[in-house]
């Protein structure tokens, strides 16, 4: 296969990794303007979107680990995109949070910020995700030296580890599908140690 014909082929697959990563958000939206979210929409819209804000973070971590495991090379062609698209889910449940669900009402939105524990270490992965997302470009990379931007965003594993425990202090009765998250975090941190390890064995 030729150059192009890999290149081609990557931007289609981004195209239709881009397009299927918003296909949920659409629905929730559809769902919310027809009725279809229950008795609670604004709050099911909530979780539904941040739901696939973790997802598509913990998607976007697992990239480097199956170029480690497998020796895959395309996933990492994608990892831009995905963080994107984690950083657009995040600010759709923040709009919906702020705007729908709390009116801009900005003193009781503080309050709930600094009251409520589950709403402080997702504001804190919220603000940890913009400046990640600001420098995403090539342009933000050779302005503060690769060295640099990779330190800053190694605060990635710290924004995943508050959307974790974000979910878990949330859903506060049952826990085990956000400690299902958790554990897939930790497996993917894990497996980015391997090559340090391999290296020491060596």
């Amino acid at each position: 296969m030729t150059r192009s014909q890999t290149a081609r082929r990557r931007r289609w697959l981004k195209v239709g990794v881009g397009v299927a990563a918003f296909v949920p958000a659409a629905l929730t939206a559809f769902r919310f303007v027809t009725g279809g979210l229950g008795a609670n929409p604004i709050a099911e819209a909530l979780n539904r979107l941040g739901l696939w804000t973790l997802i598509l973070l913990l998607t976007t971590l697992s990239c480097t680990p199956l170029k480690i495991v497998f020796g895959w090379n395309w996933p990492l062609a994608l990892r831009r995109l995905l963080g994107l698209c984690t950083f657009a889910y995040a600010c759709l449940h923040f709009t919906v949070y702020l705007g729908v669900d709390q009116f801009f009402a900005l003193g009781e939105i503080l309050k709930d910020i600094g009251k409520r524990k589950f709403i402080t270490v997702g504001f804190l992965a919220f603000l940890i995700l913009c400046p990640l997302a600001a420098t995403s470009t090539n342009k933000m990379v050779k302005r503060l030296g690769f060295a640099r931007w990779k330190r800053l965003h190694r605060l990635v594993y710290v924004a995943a580890v508050l959307g974790v425990v974000h979910f878990i202090w949330r859903v506060k009765a049952d826990t085990r599908e956000p400690f299902i998250y958790g554990a897939v975090l930790l497996v993917l941190l894990g497996l980015r140690l391997v090559p340090a390890l391999r290296a020491r064995r060596a």
